[in-house]
């Protein structure tokens, strides 16, 4: 029901633009396409200001430099500079293992030896450039003569490289990274690890299963760390009908730095 209020408010009149041709009727201007880039907008989604408007506007908040735009822009910029950086590198190697592990573990020494035997095998050394596992097999790598790549990540706490990468790259985004190191590589030798292990390990068993790669060695190193995970995928994950039977052939379990590189030599065969 009208009042004697609303008869007093003002009607704003449409906004119209005028008819272009003969036939043509005016249009309301909230109706017009408002065109920015690929996007098609009408209505309450019509924006005030162009786009360059906005960008040559130099007072405003800086919210802009964490919305979703802006991020993809930082995610093409991190592949492009991930993708430069190795594009060179010739082929290469991951080893993945926990960042905990000290010096004194004989993993570290096992993963340094296996550094520096790929190093004479002619492979780049690729790791996530930490402490630990990761620097031992770049240290390996380093001292055989080969080269040493670390490929870093953004964490709440401090990492950094560690001193025996020659070549380093720092991500924000743990999903450009893997690609990264997928990308780079020839063959993953998985040393114990924590969750970001099991993260690279189970990552590039997905992408061997479903063909997304091939000719992929991926080398589980240290059986005794790795056989309760193996069992219960053998048994219970198995049994339940999730994965193929054959699909835990995709893995090599082993123990020496021997058996590494005897696997890593008949793959490149």
């Amino acid at each position: 029901m009208s009042t004697a209020h609303d008869a007093e408010r003002p009607v704003p009149a449409p906004r119209l633009r005028p008819a272009e041709g003969p036939g043509l009727h005016a249009v309301d201007e909230e109706e017009r396409d408002y065109r920015r880039g690929p996007v098609r907008l009408r209505g309450s989604q019509r924006p005030t200001r162009t786009t360059d408007q906005r960008l040559l506007e130099s007072d405003g908040p800086a919210d802009w430099l964490h919305a979703d735009p802006w991020r993809v822009l930082r995610i093409q910029a991190e592949f492009v500079e991930g993708f430069g950086a190795l594009a060179e590198l010739g082929p290469a190697i991951s080893i993945f293992g926990s960042a905990r592990t000290a010096r004194e573990d004989p993993n570290y020494a096992r993963a340094e030896e296996i550094g520096g035997r790929l190093a004479e095998l002619g492979f780049a050394v690729i790791t996530g450039g930490g402490p630990g596992i990761m620097e031992a097999g770049n240290k390996g790598a380093k001292e055989a003569g080969g080269v040493s790549v670390g490929l870093g990540i953004e964490l709440p706490f401090e990492q950094g490289m560690n001193e025996w990468v020659d070549l380093g790259v720092d991500f924000r985004y743990f999903f450009a990274r893997k690609t990264v190191f997928v990308k780079y590589s020839s063959g993953f030798v998985v040393m114990p690890g924590g969750f970001g292990t099991f993260d690279e390990m189970f990552e590039a068993l997905c992408l061997i299963q479903t063909h997304k790669i091939t000719k992929f060695p991926l080398i589980l190193v240290d059986s005794g760390y790795w056989r309760g995970l193996l069992d219960w995928i053998r048994t219970t994950v198995a049994d339940y009908g999730t994965i193929s039977p054959g699909d835990l052939d995709l893995i090599q379990v082993v123990d020496t730095a021997d058996e590494v590189i005897d696997v890593i030599r008949a793959a490149r065969a």
